[in-house]
């Protein structure tokens, strides 16, 4: 089994050497660091198993360290501060932070190996660093999304979130989440019109997020609309999201009106990836990062030329493309460090393998869509008609509630208009 790593952050060369030499002898991997600037690099690259931060150091004290790793979400790893001047407000405070414990120097022996045994086992329970808003940017746009949600998780009224496919929506339902509460990604939406408030019962003082409310059918958007009306009653904040224009879906009746009206009380856009793009290389680095601590690939650095290719990149997958950019990288790239050749390597493959998959959709399309343009209007419009539900059907494996859903129609005028067109719907 592999040795726990400790890393010791501290000023003092003799407090450094003494504790490296206690720790190594009890079968602990030690490194050591002398100032915050030295521990918060090594923390770029690494997760340990535990840190002993001294709060008093010249560059910046450990206190501020420690908030700084909470607020980029890479506190993951157990900390105990360390202190010759502790106080118990600063231990109060730092506890308050996120600190594990405090420990007073000069540090006893025995004091010091029941900690770090604790502080480890407490280790075992921590979830790993993960993607969440913390880490997603400090660009205005993504700093001033954070304080608007900030004010809209004093209350738990419904929120619409506007904005791209994968480019963070889900990250910011989980910021209003609260921990220990029930959370629920909500893609059944069929519940939604059989037991709405079942799910209300069942996610109590929790947080129900729907990905996509735009694709919800009239019965399921009642369903909705019935949920949010109760949700107070059950401490439910519930949060939807949509990449699609919900106006004009409700002025053309494929969106219940009033529900709209409801769900427009509250709304927030969610920034495209694009829109922040100088976060990109942090946010590169904290994905690697994050596969490093979960054993799924090697760390690597990037050097200055990948970075600022990712950053100048088109990013139509938004969050979800670059972190399959960034899997790839870490995992087939040859050298200690990423370059600019890894990053047009996978870029170009991305590229070509979208330009692929668009040439075949519209040959596809083009062969489907031949109709005989000699024919009658209304004879011409029918054969389009029937490739067109036919297309529909086939998409969604004849689920014929999402049939109507996608085609804009109630489910008896769709199944009127496929008898009409001589259309089998049985399998």
């Amino acid at each position: 089994m592999t040795a726990r790593q400790v890393l010791v952050v501290d000023d003092e060369i003799g407090i450094r050497e003494l504790l490296h030499d206690i720790l190594q002898d009890e079968g602990y991997q030690v490194k050591l660091a002398e100032n915050a600037a030295e521990a918060r690099e090594w923390r770029q690259h690494a997760r340990p198993d535990l840190v002993l931060l001294d709060i008093w150091m010249p560059d910046c004290d450990g206190i501020s360290l420690l908030k700084e790793w909470g607020t980029g979400g890479l506190l993951t790893m157990p900390v105990v501060m360390m202190s010759g001047h502790g106080t118990i407000d600063t231990a109060v405070e730092a506890t308050r932070i996120g600190a594990f414990d405090f420990l007073e120097k000069p540090i006893a022996l025995q004091k010091l190996l029941k900690t770090v045994n604790a502080a480890l086992k407490h280790g075992e329970l921590l979830p790993k660093s993960e993607m969440s808003l913390l880490n997603l940017g400090k660009d205005t746009v993504i700093t001033e999304l954070k304080q608007r949600l900030s004010q809209v998780a004093q209350t738990k009224l419904p929120l619409l979130l506007i904005g791209e496919k994968d480019s963070g929506a889900e990250l910011c339902a989980r910021f209003l989440h609260q921990p220990t509460t029930p959370w629920l990604v909500l893609t059944d939406h069929e519940k939604l019109a059989e037991a709405p408030i079942d799910l209300l019962e069942q996610y109590q003082d929790g947080l129900i997020f729907l990905p996509e409310v735009a694709v919800l059918n009239k019965t399921e958007q009642k369903g909705l609309l019935l949920l949010i009306s109760k949700a107070e009653k059950f401490g439910v904040r519930v949060v939807c999201g949509t990449a699609q224009a919900l106006p004009q879906m409700a002025a053309e009746g494929i969106f219940d009106a009033q529900l709209l009206q409801v769900l427009s009380t509250t709304t927030l856009g969610v920034p495209r990836l694009e829109d922040h793009r100088e976060d990109i290389p942090d946010l590169a680095r904290t994905l690697a990062l994050q596969l490093a601590e979960s054993n799924e690939a090697p760390y690597r650095e990037f050097d200055v030329a990948s970075l600022n290719a990712l950053r100048n990149a088109a990013w139509p997958g938004n969050l979800v493309q670059l972190d399959s950019v960034i899997r790839n990288l870490m995992q087939t790239s040859l050298g200690e460090k990423i370059t600019l050749e890894d990053v047009n390597r996978v870029l170009e493959q991305f590229a070509d393998a979208q330009l692929s998959a668009d040439f075949v959709d519209a040959k596809q399309l083009a062969n489907n869509l031949t109709i005989n343009l000699d024919l009658p209007l209304r004879e011409a419009r029918d054969a389009f008609e029937r490739l067109y539900f036919e297309h529909h059907i086939s998409k969604v494996g004849r689920n014929m509630s999402r049939v109507a859903d996608n085609v804009a129609l109630e489910r008896t005028h769709l199944y009127r208009k496929l008898k009409q067109l001589g259309i089998k719907i049985k399998a």
